[in-house]
């Protein structure tokens, strides 16, 4: 039988196996610094989230950990931060177009590309953090972890913004070295990538403030190996990629400032799996081999005790759902309960 997962909120005592995952996400991973105290203090934060015992709605972080139910084992993450550069600046890059144009040189007419330093998203709902051990990828554990994300965002909307961002990893070697870094972003912070990404990841960001430039970066300027990364997501984030394209994310000019990876954004409403969601009343069944059952996610649509499960689902008249009881007890609701779908077209 293939494992049964379950996406659920984080626990402080989850932070061995949060380490774990962070060793094993590798360099130019942000969110998942190798560092035991960030972590600690974000499964801190993601308890007092889930709780509601932050000061502000939009400070909450959201930390999703995908579990085995055969084995207990924490297998994978994702995250939800509810507001983005509330608490600290949240700075990128925008490439914008420059028209430049000359009569005096017999109407010459071209455009280029620059980079300009922007904090723009300020209070959009934020979307990451997103990582599986690489034995338990495939067969829809990637589209759980990333779905539930958005079925969280479904069950307590007031707690996130209208817009919603992902930031992707951009390219960097097995070695940490980002080519985008290397030549641009070396010259104003001498410091190595990996020493900029765990700044980042563990201080306000004002160094960035201080030591970015402040004028437009011309692209023809930059080395041939650094424009070819611009707005290039890593090769181990291109399904992640792929993932939010299809909920209707867009990239928009967009990139991170340290490797030059792409951001992209959505309206919270215009998010797929929001907009296919929908609330059934459960009732335990055996739904293996009908023809009428079809693949899905089942959430309990309930905080603090968020769960999402894979399913195969049988909906009947009255908005009823048919699961199996393993399923219900994996998310630790009874039958009669309300839960939210989300089912895969045939």
């Amino acid at each position: 039988m293939p494992p049964t997962y379950v996406m659920r909120p984080s626990r402080l005592d989850d932070l061995g196996a949060l380490m774990d995952l962070a060793r094993q996400s590798g360099p130019g991973f942000t969110s998942l610094p190798v560092d035991e105290a960030i972590l600690h203090e974000r499964l801190e934060k993601s308890e007092r989230a889930f709780h509601s015992r932050q000061k502000r709605i939009e400070y909450g972080k959201y930390l999703l950990m995908m579990e085995d139910t055969g084995t207990g084992e924490v297998v994978g993450c994702s995250a939800v931060k509810a507001g983005t550069g509330i608490d600290q600046p949240f700075f990128n890059y925008r490439v914008i177009t420059l028209a430049q144009a000359s009569h005096a040189a017999g109407d010459m007419r071209f455009d280029m590309d620059a980079l300009i330093l922007t904090n723009e998203y300020v209070g959009y709902t934020e979307v990451g953090t997103l990582f599986l051990q690489s034995g338990h990828r495939g067969g829809g554990a990637g589209r759980l972890a990333a779905q539930s994300r958005y079925l969280l965002m479904a069950a307590a909307p007031d707690r996130f913004s209208e817009h919603v961002l992902a930031e992707l990893r951009g390219v960097v070697d097995e070695t940490g070295k980002s080519p985008f870094w290397e030549c641009l972003g070396r010259h104003f912070f001498r410091m190595d990538f990996t020493e900029a990404d765990r700044l980042s990841a563990t201080t306000d960001n004002q160094f960035i403030l201080d030591l970015m430039p402040k004028y437009p970066i011309y692209v023809d300027l930059l080395p041939p190996e650094a424009r070819e990364v611009i707005g290039r997501c890593h090769s181990d984030g291109v399904g992640a990629y792929k993932l939010l394209q299809w909920e209707g994310f867009q990239f928009d000019r967009t990139v991170d400032i340290f490797d030059g990876g792409p951001l992209v954004a959505a309206q919270k409403r215009h998010i797929r799996t929001i907009q296919e969601s929908r609330v059934v009343t459960l009732r335990a069944g055996d739904v293996s081999g009908r023809t009428d059952a079809l693949q899905g996610l089942v959430s309990s649509d309930a905080l603090p005790n968020f769960r999402v499960s894979l399913a195969d689902v049988v909906v009947e008249e009255d908005d009823v759902a048919i699961i199996s009881p393993a399923i219900i007890e994996a998310l630790q609701l009874d039958p009669g309960a309300k839960a939210r779908i989300w089912l895969r077209s045939k």
